[in-house]
C-alpha cells in the first residue's frame, strides 16, 4: 500500500439524538466533543437516526399499499359494478 494516502481512524463513539443509545466504531470523523464510555474517553459523534430509533429495525414503518400496476389501473379505470 501506498504511505500517506489513507485516512487516519480512530475509535469514536456515535449516540442516537432521538434515544439515547450509544455504539463505538471506527471512523475518520474528527469531531470536538468527547466522552466518558465503558471507562475510556472517546470522541463522540451526535446521529439523527440511528438503527435503535429508526422504524424499520424497531418495527414501527407503515407499509404503503402494495398494489401491482394492473391493479391500481383496474381500481381507477376498471368496469363499475
Amino acid at each position: 500500500m501506498k504511505q500517506g494516502i489513507h485516512p487516519d481512524y480512530q475509535k469514536v463513539v456515535f449516540m442516537d439524538s432521538a434515544t439515547g443509545a450509544k455504539f463505538l466504531a471506527g471512523s475518520t470523523l474528527k469531531p470536538s466533543e468527547t466522552i466518558d464510555y465503558e471507562g475510556n474517553t472517546y470522541p463522540l459523534v451526535r446521529v439523527e437516526v440511528s438503527s435503535d430509533s429508526h422504524p424499520f429495525y424497531t418495527g414501527k414503518q407503515k407499509f404503503a399499499q402494495a398494489d401491482g400496476r394492473i391493479e391500481k389501473f383496474n381500481k381507477k379505470y376498471g368496469l363499475k359494478k
